[in-house]
């Protein structure tokens, strides 16, 4: 048997992929990476006029992109914005769930409705998409990337927030162990149509404002990773390319830590 090039096995020409928070800080980057690789990419969110700044964007470096408002929060939309793409790509190769909102409380803060809120988007909201675009993706034997978290698999260090605005919500963990337990269930429950199911979980990707603004916040997630620094956007995208194309056929049910190093102590 030859064994193909690396290039080919990371190649998606004629291959559509829907990624819902697609404009986003990490989002973005996902898409930019599918694009490279010659993918059809439909950039999708609540936002849609910056959903199609993003898709303008990528069309101007010559891909095809579009822009579709998908809103986890809303059941209603998702079937729309699944029909949309699909008719307007052609087909649904890829699902990259990256579409995150959440309300950014502490222990002592957060009530019901925060948690059944967070809950609702980061979890249920994952479920009924994937849901929603399973025969697309029955259809044409696909792939289902799940953004998590390193929080949904270990605990926050309490100290890490003594002092500082930021906060970390026990809704967002709990959400995030959520999917990558909803990853490794449908890995093995899709795995007789060909769908291969993956989670890729970022570590400490702090926004540029919150370095410029926290220095203090950043130095101490700088301290706590092996690697000791946070992560650049842009290192994102090359777990995404393994694990939505071709070069990654023999992966799934893996849930994949693009974080620095920061679980291994």
């Amino acid at each position: 048997m030859t064994s193909p090039a690396l290039q080919q096995l990371f190649n998606l020409e004629g291959r559509a992929a829907l990624v819902t928070g697609g404009a986003g800080y990490l989002g973005g980057e996902i898409a930019d990476a599918l694009a490279e690789l010659g993918a059809d990419v439909a950039v999708a969110s609540r936002d849609v006029d910056k959903c199609r700044r993003k898709a303008e964007e990528l069309a101007r470096h010559g891909h095809r992109a579009y822009a579709a408002r998908i809103d986890l929060s809303e059941p209603a939309t998702l079937q729309p914005c699944i029909d949309e793409v699909v008719s307007a790509l052609g087909r649904l190769d890829i699902l990259v769930m990256c579409a995150w909102s959440g309300r950014k409380n502490s222990w002592e803060t957060i009530n019901d409705a925060d948690w059944n809120n967070d809950i609702e988007i980061c979890l249920n909201g994952v479920y009924r998409t994937i849901k929603t675009a399973f025969p697309a993706l029955r259809a044409s034997r696909g792939v289902i990337l799940n953004i998590g978290s390193m929080y949904g698999h270990v605990a926050p260090d309490y100290r890490l927030y003594e002092g500082v605005p930021q906060a970390n919500p026990p809704s967002y963990g709990a959400a995030k162990a959520g999917v990558i337990q909803l990853t490794k269930y449908l890995a093995s429950f899709l795995s007789p149509h060909g769908i291969r199911v993956n989670c890729l979980s970022p570590g400490p990707f702090p926004f540029e404002s919150t370095k410029e603004q926290f220095p203090e916040f950043v130095a101490r997630l700088n301290a706590k990773n092996p690697l000791g620094r946070v992560g650049v956007p842009h290192e994102v995208k090359g777990a995404a390319a393994l694990l939505c194309s071709d070069a990654g056929s023999y992966i799934t049910g893996q849930n994949l830590c693009v974080d620095g190093g920061w679980a291994v102590w």
